[in-house]
């Protein structure tokens, strides 16, 4: 087990054989990991979900900025081309049912008792 260079027969040193050794060890283990990576199903149908999940994200994000856009251009084509009484009187109705909630709240809660009661009579028969 010393360090002495190759014999005139070609026969390698223990060092040259304990690298070659390393070497082949190295790569046997990288193909077994390769070979075990191809048969991984489950982890490829992972991955691949991954991936289909990744492009469905970015494909509603760039749907989303688009509807939000034409949805900022349409209402800005409504707000130009109502005219403007119009839009005074629909702020005012606005404001005053802001000013008047409690009203509106029992009359809303009025309707909702009177359609289940017509509801539930309906049912009976």
């Amino acid at each position: 087990m010393t360090n002495e260079p190759r014999t005139d027969s070609g026969t390698p040193t223990p060092d040259e054989l304990r690298e070659q050794i390393e070497r082949t060890r190295d790569e046997l283990g990288q193909t077994v990991e390769a070979l075990a990576g191809k048969a991984d199903v489950r982890a490829q149908v992972k991955e691949k979900a991954a991936g289909v999940r990744e492009q469905a994200a970015e494909k509603t994000a760039l749907v989303a900025d688009q509807i939000r856009g034409k949805t900022q251009h349409a209402a800005q084509l409504v707000k130009d081309t109502t005219p403007e009484p119009l839009l005074d009187k629909a702020g005012h109705v606005a404001r005053t049912a802001r000013a008047n909630r409690t009203p509106l709240l029992v009359a809303g809660a009025a309707l909702v008792v009177v359609f289940l009661m017509v509801r539930r009579s309906r049912g009976r028969r």
